[in-house]
């Protein structure tokens, strides 16, 4: 078997055990019987599965290092900013942070996991979550998981941010403008067995439709699907700049004009005023923009008004678990935390034009 392809479910396959008896007995813990054992490491040699690993005693002590599941660090800022508030966290604790970047392969975040396992790490944070099993393999491994963001159904201590209410607050700006005919863009919703068979991939989507929907609702606003344009934003190379050009281009074109948009990302904001300005319309004078994460937002023309995701508190927040758990020396009931975002007004908003 190609030593650089072997894996922890290779092992246990060749073994007849779980992935979970396999780290036990790289851990040389007493609950796996004489039989196992040696099943386990006879399926080891055959495999050359981190020989190293067997012979220094997987997490004989504490590191204090945290292993760093990244989904991916471009184009979006939002990983960066969660990275580097775990990092300076770390840092004023004395810990260290080892961050791996998955590039939105599962099969990447399973060769970290992996990696970290070797490196002894205490802890694993997912920025990110991608698949289900692999978190699985992590805990199984006796790792303690924080999950940030969008959370599996795993049982672990969470991270996220409330997605409904920075939205609502900002369509509830645009409304306060004098906006009525306010634009959707973002990625497409799921639907009730969506959210049932993949909740930690589709809640934020779901929050931030949710948001938009009910305070036009609130405000006795009808809903006009003219104005709602639902794309796969974040599946593409440039995780939805382009797409949210054509997007705005569609907007254009459809003879309803909107007089506000809001896009549930800066990238996607960034493709709405590139279209804008292509089609010599003026920000905010002929249509004002909103975009969600505060990432790029300062750096747009004109400014962007934007909810601010608060990425690196998530960081810091997730380590703070970490030290926290190991300081207490004791099982506790995983922590959910959840963190406000807020509406940082700029240039791209502004009063409703008034028809002469």
């Amino acid at each position: 078997m190609n030593k650089k392809q072997v894996t922890l479910k290779d092992v246990a396959r060749l073994a007849g055990v779980s992935t979970a008896t396999v780290t036990r007995v790289l851990r040389n813990e007493s609950l796996v019987t004489e039989k196992t054992r040696k099943r386990v490491e006879q399926a080891i040699q055959q495999t050359g599965y981190r020989i190293n690993i067997v012979a220094q005693g997987l997490r004989a002590r504490q590191t204090k290092t945290i292993g760093h599941i990244l989904q991916g660090t471009a184009p979006n800022p939002f990983f960066i900013g969660v990275a580097l508030g775990a990092e300076q966290e770390a840092l004023y604790h004395g810990w260290s942070i080892l961050a791996f970047n998955v590039q939105h392969d599962p099969e990447r975040e399973r060769l970290g996991i992996e990696t970290f396992i070797q490196r002894r790490v205490d802890a694993i944070l997912f920025t990110t979550p991608l698949c289900e099993e692999n978190v699985r393999i992590a805990l199984e491994a006796g790792l303690m998981v924080i999950q940030v963001e969008r959370p599996t159904t795993l049982s672990t201590p969470t991270v996220t941010a409330d997605n409904y209410a920075g939205t609502v607050e900002a369509i509830e700006h645009l409304i306060a403008l004098g906006h009525r005919r306010i634009a959707y863009l973002g990625e497409i919703p799921p639907g009730p067995a969506e959210r049932k068979a993949q909740p930690h991939q589709n809640r934020i989507e779901h929050e931030r439709f949710s948001g938009y929907c009910d305070t036009l609702a609130h405000h006795q606003i009808p809903l006009d699907t003219e104005l709602i344009v639902l794309d796969r934003f974040y599946t593409s190379a440039d995780n939805g700049l382009l797409a949210g050009y054509h997007a705005m281009q569609k907007l254009l074109r459809s003879g309803k004009r909107p007089d506000a948009v809001f896009a549930t990302s800066d990238i996607i904001a960034a493709g709405v005023l590139q279209a804008l300005y292509a089609a010599h319309l003026s920000i905010p004078e002929d249509i004002s923009v909103v975009g969600f994460d505060n990432t790029y937002s300062p750096y747009l023309s004109p400014p962007l008004t934007t909810v601010e995701q608060p990425m690196e508190q998530m960081g810091r927040a997730a380590v703070q678990m970490v030290i926290h758990h190991f300081q207490q020396h004791q099982q506790e009931e995983p922590t959910h935390i959840r963190l406000t975002t807020r509406l940082v007004v700029r240039g791209s908003t502004g009063p409703r034009k008034r028809l002469s």
